[in-house]
């Protein structure tokens, strides 16, 4: 610092922050989704995009490339972009070529062959020794035995120059896995209007589901990211209860979602993703309704409307798990999950609605291990009319006794029926004329 006081006085000095470069990092690697979903960071100040298969969106390489510095310069940006044949290439080109913007068209060796030995990114000592043995350029690398420079230099300055010729595969840690179905699409002019945007997403769900069709495939989630001219990226997402690819259905799931996009000045790039893709069987419901895959086929529409209005969390189907404990017998599996293996005993009914946590009553009984001849809960006295039990439910040993509910170890259950038909499931607790005194408690209430 001192130095370079002394070269511009009028130098303005900061303090460094890399943690948060590094975040503005992070959050630039996002925003550049717009021109490729496959992206990745190279710190501590590049990015890698992975333009294979998205440069005829944009008119070609060079006109990517362009676009993507523009979109830069809007935001006081300045970048320097190669698009090369390998990621090593690219990087090289980018930090030390003379252009701000290089297109190798696959002649990465020639134009790498000018380049300083730093460019490959090798240890600074290395590339001191290099320089001092006159070898400067990656060219001059290039023309000496592979052998005498590994014995030399080490391995991994011949691992660098394979990675930057294409001679060796680098391995990148991309932002979000790269999905293999994806459609896109780049407009000229930003739109804005939610019709144009359903219009858009019905079109980019057509050319993904042909593509699906094409493999047998459909997809359980589906992802669109709108891109705005302001910088910011929006995402809304659907799910399916099964694999679909139907073109209809899919843009009417997105249609109500729609109204959340805010699309500001405009979007000028839309990506629609097809996640969880799993192989399609097709299944004639109307003639098979006896086949539970069928009947799952003919539910999974109207499932699909209850998930993307209310959320995965809230729709779900009851289903039995082993365990003594009532609280512990139910557990949620998805609405049109295959059946489990545990069936109701049928000696052993359970109410419809049973309560997270058992609540006090008061209660009377004739006898200690009778039944309730009445019992108030919730300020109001119900008389008992009908009863059945006790059934005896002790805790599981292995477990801690009643999950949170801190009541003892051994219950005998009663079912109940008031005056006004009304059915209960009481349980006592503790035993008449012991230390601690007997309680009682509702869990659940019948049909």
């Amino acid at each position: 610092m001192t130095d370079a006081l002394a070269l511009c006085p009028h130098v303005k000095i900061v303090e460094a922050e890399p943690e948060e470069d590094a975040r503005a990092l992070t959050r630039l690697a996002d925003w550049c989704q717009r021109f490729s979903p496959a992206i990745a960071i190279d710190a501590p100040d590049g990015l890698f995009i992975d333009i294979d298969g998205c440069a005829h969106l944009w008119g070609g390489e060079e006109a990517l490339a362009r676009a993507i510095q523009n979109h830069l310069a809007i935001q006081d940006i300045p970048a320097r972009i190669a698009i090369a044949d390998t990621f090593k290439a690219a990087s090289a080109m980018a930090r030390y070529g003379e252009d701000d913007v290089t297109i190798a068209a696959h002649d990465d060796a020639r134009r790498l062959a000018s380049l300083p030995v730093a460019a490959l990114r090798i240890e600074e000592a290395v590339a001191d020794q290099l320089r001092h043995l006159g070898l400067k350029t990656i060219g001059h690398l290039t023309a000496m035995p592979r052998a005498a420079l590994r014995k030399r230099f080490g391995a991994n300055l011949l691992l660098q120059l394979a990675r930057a010729l294409d001679e060796a595969e680098e391995a990148l840690i991309f932002r979000t896995p790269p999905p293999s179905w994806v459609e896109s699409v780049a407009f000229a002019e930003p739109i804005s209007t939610p019709e144009a945007l359903a219009r858009i997403i019905h079109d980019l769900a057509g050319r993904l589901c042909v593509k699906l069709d094409e493999y047998g495939l459909g997809a359980r989630r589906f992802d669109a990211k709108f891109h705005r001219c302001d910088g910011e990226a929006l995402r809304t997402s659907v799910r399916a209860a099964l694999p679909m690819r139907d073109v209809k259905r899919l843009a009417a799931l997105f249609t109500p979602k729609l109204e959340s996009i805010d699309p500001g000045f405009g979007v000028e790039v839309v990506t629609l993703t097809a996640l969880r893709v799993q192989p399609l069987t097709h299944a004639q419901a109307s003639l098979d309704r006896a086949n539970p895959h069928a009947v799952a086929v003919d539910l999974a529409p109207f499932v699909d409307r209850l998930v993307n209005r209310f959320g995965a969390e809230r729709v779900w189907r009851a289903a039995l798990q082993e365990s003594h404990a009532p609280e512990r017998a139910v557990t949620r599996i998805a609405p049109l999950a295959a059946p489990t293996k545990h069936v109701w005993a049928s000696n052993q009914p359970r109410p419809v609605r049973l309560f997270a946590r058992p609540q006090p009553v008061e209660a009377l009984a004739v006898a200690p291990d009778d039944p309730p001849f009445m019992f108030r809960w919730h300020g109001r006295t119900h008389h008992i009319r009908n009863a059945e039990g006790p059934e005896r439910i002790a805790a599981e040993w292995w477990r801690k006794p009643w999950a949170d509910n801190a009541i003892d170890r051994v219950r005998d259950y009663y079912q109940v029926e008031d005056e006004t038909g009304a059915r209960f499931w009481l349980f006592r607790v503790g035993l008449y004329g012991a230390d601690r005194p007997t309680r009682w408690w509702l869990h659940g209430l019948f049909a």
